[in-house]
Formats: C-alpha cells, sequence, structure tokens
C-alpha cells in the first residue's frame, strides 16, 4: 500500500463529494425560485440514500464477484470482506478507499436524472424512482465497464471516469422521465426563467473543481495518467466553454453567462470517459465539439416537444454520447499503454466497441428507466397536482420556502 496515492485518493474522494452539493446549486439556480429547495433536495437526499444503498448492497452488485458478466453477485453485501487492505481493483489504496471513491459516483448520477423532471415530481416518487433506479440500472451498467468480468469490460470499451456509466446513462433516464411525466405547466407559452444565476454560476465553480477528483482521480495513482487526465479535464472544459459561448453568441446574438457555465460543464462531460486516454490536442479538439454540440442539442426539445427542464439529455446525454465515440477517435497507447489506439491512431474496431457500448447503455437505461417509472407512477404517483405545482414543490413538498423576501 502507497500512502501517497492513499493520501491523493482521499482527496479526490473528497472532492467528487463535493460535486453534488455544486451540482444542488448549479439546478437550484436554474428553476423558478418557488422550486428552489425541492430541487437542491433532489441532490442533497442522495447523499444519504446511495450511501446507505452502497453499503447494503450496492457495491456489491456493481463490483463483486462477476454474474454473466452482467452484475456483481451478492458475496461483499454489508460491504463482508471490503477493508483496509489493497482490494481487486486498487493494489496501493485500501478497498475501503476505492469503495468510498466509487459511492461518490453512484451518489451523482442519480442526482444528475433530477434535472428533467424538476418542478414535478413529488418526493415521494424521487425517493423510489431513485432507490430503484440505482439498484437495476446504475450497478448494472457500472459492472458491465468497471466490474470484474463485466462484458463491455471484456469487449474493450474504454470509460476512464463514466461516460457511459454516468453521463449517457443518466441522460437516458431523464429522457424517459421528461417523456413520460409530461411537460411543466406553462412550458412553450409562458417565460420558465431561472431564478438566481449567480446560484448557478457557483454551482458550476464547484463542479469543475471536483471533476479534477472525478478524472484525474480515476487513474486511482498519484502518477503519469492522473497528470494526464487532470489536464486534459481543464482543456477540453475551457475549450467547450469557448464553443458554446461563440455558438450563442452567433445564434442568438449574445453571448451569456449561463452559456459559459453550460460550456464548461459539456466539456467536463465529453472528456470525461476520454480523459485518461487522450492528449492535450485531442482534447481541445473534444471540447470544441463539445460546446457546440450540446448547445445546438438544447433546441431538440422545443422541436420534438419534451419537456427537459434543465437540459440532461443535451448536456449529459450529447455530451457524454460524442465523448464516449470521441474515445474511440483520438485514444492513443503513447498516451496510456493500459488504454488502446483509436480510429485516428489506427485502431477502428475501437471506435466501434465504444458505439456499441454506447448504444447498450441506451438501450438498457431508456426501457428499465420507463419500466420503473411505470412501477412508482402505479404505487406512489409520479406527479404532484396541479394546485401543488402552481403553489411551487418548496411548499407543497416541503412547507418551506428558500426565500422570506
Amino acid at each position: 500500500m502507497n500512502s501517497g496515492d492513499t493520501s491523493f485518493m482521499l482527496l479526490a474522494t473528497a472532492l467528487v463529494m463535493f460535486m453534488t452539493p455544486g451540482l444542488a446549486l448549479f439546478y437550484g439556480g436554474l428553476v423558478r425560485q418557488k422550486n428552489v429547495l425541492a430541487t437542491i433536495m433532489h441532490s442533497i437526499f442522495c447523499l444519504g440514500i446511495i450511501s446507505i444503498i452502497w453499503v447494503l448492497y450496492g457495491y456489491s452488485l456493481a463490483f463483486g464477484p462477476d454474474i454473466g458478466g452482467i452484475v456483481g453477485n451478492l458475496d461483499l453485501i454489508g460491504l463482508k470482506g471490503v477493508g483496509l487492505d489493497p482490494g481487486p481493483y486498487a493494489d496501493t489504496i485500501p478497498g475501503l478507499l476505492f469503495c468510498a471513491f466509487q459511492l461518490m459516483f453512484a451518489i451523482i448520477t442519480p442526482a444528475l436524472i433530477s434535472g428533467a423532471y424538476a418542478e414535478r415530481m413529488k418526493f415521494s416518487a424521487f425517493l423510489l424512482f431513485t432507490v430503484l433506479w440505482s439498484t437495476f440500472v446504475y450497478m448494472p451498467v457500472c459492472h458491465w465497464v468497471w466490474g470484474q468480468g463485466g462484458w463491455l469490460g471484456r469487449l474493450g470499451a474504454l470509460d476512464f471516469a463514466g461516460g457511459t456509466v454516468i453521463h449517457i446513462n443518466s441522460a437516458c433516464a431523464a429522457f424517459a422521465a421528461a417523456v413520460f411525466m409530461g411537460k411543466r405547466k406553462g412550458w412553450g407559452q409562458e417565460a420558465l426563467h431561472p431564478h438566481n444565476l449567480p446560484m448557478t454560476i457557483l454551482g458550476s465553480g464547484i463542479l469543475w473543481i471536483g471533476w479534477f477528483g472525478f478524472n484525474a482521480g480515476s487513474a486511482l495513482t498519484a502518477g503519469k495518467i492522473a497528470t494526464l487526465a487532470f489536464f486534459t479535464t481543464q482543456i477540453a472544459a475551457g475549450c467547450a466553454l469557448m464553443s458554446w459561448v461563440a455558438a450563442e453568441w452567433i445564434i442568438q446574438g449574445k453571448p451569456t453567462t449561463l452559456g459559459a457555465a453550460s460550456g464548461a460543464v459539456a466539456g467536463l462531460v465529453a472528456v470525461t470517459p476520454a480523459a485518461g486516454f487522450v492528449g492535450p490536442v485531442s482534447a481541445i479538439i473534444i471540447g470544441l465539439i463539445a460546446g457546440a454540440l450540446c448547445y445546438c442539442a438544447i433546441f431538440l426539445k422545443t422541436r420534438f416537444g419534451y419537456d427537459d427542464a434543465l437540459d440532461v439529455v443535451a448536456v449529459h446525454g450529447v455530451g457524454g454520447l460524442w465523448g464516449a465515440l470521441a474515445t474511440g477517435l483520438f485514444a492513443s497507447l503513447y498516451w496510456n499503454p493500459d488504454g488502446a489506439d483509436g480510429l485516428f491512431f489506427g485502431n477502428p474496431n475501437q471506435f466501434l466497441i465504444q458505439a456499441a457500448g454506447a448504444g447498450a447503455s441506451i438501450a438498457y437505461s431508456l426501457v428499465v428507466s420507463l419500466i420503473i417509472l411505470k412501477i412508482v407512477d402505479t404505487a406512489v404517483g409520479l406527479r404532484v397536482s396541479e394546485e401543488d405545482e402552481i403553489m411551487g414543490l418548496d411548499l407543497s413538498q416541503h412547507s418551506e420556502i428558500g426565500y422570506t423576501q
């Protein structure tokens, strides 16, 4: 066991945890004033409920001994055998620390989904959906890619820090929820403006800081690959910020701070699967395309008529899919000998593998998420009443208000 790696991973784990409160602020500022606390609660509550699930059975399903390449078994239930000695996934840090690091990924993923159904889901429905989705969607897909024996990992799919596992996976559930639940009252008829953009900008800054733990920490050691992932993360985020604002300026006539914040997040999403496999110049290309692409994807919800309240599909879905495919284009053994060469480095097969992995995640998450939504709707009802929606979820669901003046 290495004390330097352990220190690094303790810090990286704390940074990834910090991302969830950052997401709460990012999302909280984007909704209307009457829904700010309810929206923040979706992210904050995941810190509690997912922690319990992870210890009881979640880690075992995701990283336990393999069952047919699909999911882990329950040998590690209650974290049995997961202790302070190095484990099978990282040989220089305690197994419990690897478990803690992965817990923070499991926490933020269902919180990302909440941006799609913001301002209209019952809190009881949110709780049941989060438990079921984490159990039957997140844990299996995590095992596919990162678990020992997972079928996508065996196929050779590259996902350094969660482009498929986290971003594509959550965005497909977000799309399913937006379509299944229907539009917010007034959507398309009245302006539903963010109530506090400074809060959103602060949240995006926290997310950017935390993302260094997210991506660099996925190297699991304080060494060369962590350095590469740290640097490519910064470059892609900065480039996506610039290209989003440029596209916005050209199409809408003025650049916005919301566009800058959203562009940075789009770049962070896109580089996540590629961060430890590509070089700095490739990160520039990934970021520049991500910003403009995700900005243009926002118009899809108007064209197709689904109310993705906070643009989870455009940023995390389109950005995550581009990142997964870009990994198959730009990955290079020069930068990471444990990775693979992509299409532009002589290996077109890697691009096909990336596409297959992304496609499998999309199909599975969409179908199972729709089934879960139907179950939740039957059990407790998904949507608040029209009266409660007009009143706002802060009062109707939590009997509190975010601001007194």
